[in-house]
């Protein structure tokens, strides 16, 4: 049924799809489709606003029109068909199912280090969010290191000043889905009983929903776990 009421609008022509508003929505209404931000559908969008702060170009506003009502049932369908996908996307890669090629193993990290050493602190494969089941043994009782995509290029150091004695995870929230991601967090730290959280991501706006989606993730796990943001230049420097 369709009702006067208030909705955002996201301007096309100010949006440059940095995708900062996705995980400012707690609905999913909001996803980046050819490069822009869009709501979806109407009734998925609560017009609450949310995500207005997180939009570093001023492309959405809260506007009144004629729109679907909001519809919760839906919203919760919507999450639900999201992480569904989420899990059923991981099967259909060539290799096969991740959770039958899974693998734990020792780090090559030498008990001294001097500046050159070439060594790979790697413990575990996958290390693709998308990929790792919430139960993997390498979760249980861990330091996480949640890394953007991006960030493991730029960080020259990345082996012996980040990963050397965490489990990383690799992800991107500006192209991956935003929603599965908090569900799987949420699992993790509901079942793997994690001990510390370390979240690397890149100085441009899009990397700043990785934190965010992290602590969602862990409030829906209703733990408590320690979680330090590091924020590195695009030549690998601590900003």
């Amino acid at each position: 049924m369709k009702t006067i009421r208030k909705i955002i609008e996201i301007d096309e022509e100010l949006c440059d799809g940095c995708g900062q508003c996705v995980p400012a929505c707690a609905e999913g209404a909001i996803q980046i489709i050819d490069g822009k931000a869009r709501v979806i559908s109407d009734n998925l969008c609560d017009g609450l606003g949310a995500c207005l702060g997180e939009c570093p170009v001023g492309a959405l506003n809260i506007i009144e029109r004629e729109a679907d009502e909001f519809d919760e049932e839906a919203v919760e369908e919507h999450l639900t068909t999201l992480a569904a996908q989420e899990n059923a996307a991981a099967p259909v890669i060539e290799c096969g199912c991740p959770s039958k090629l899974m693998k734990s193993f020792s780090a090559d990290a030498p008990e001294k280090q001097t500046p050159g050493d070439d060594f790979s602190a790697l413990t575990h494969w996958p290390i693709k969010i998308r990929l790792i089941p919430p139960k993997a043994p390498f979760l249980k009782n861990a330091d996480l290191l949640v890394l953007a995509d991006c960030a493991a290029l730029a960080h020259t150091r990345l082996h012996r000043e980040l990963l050397n004695g965490r489990v990383v995870l690799m992800g991107c929230p500006k192209f991956d889905e935003v929603d599965a991601y908090i569900l799987k967090f949420a699992d993790i730290f509901a079942t793997a009983g994690i001990n510390s959280v370390t979240v690397v991501t890149m100085e441009v706006p899009c990397c700043s929903g990785l934190p965010w989606i992290v602590r969602k993730g862990l409030e829906k796990s209703g733990k408590t776990v320690p979680v330090e943001e590091i924020v590195i230049d695009p030549k690998g420097r601590r900003v």
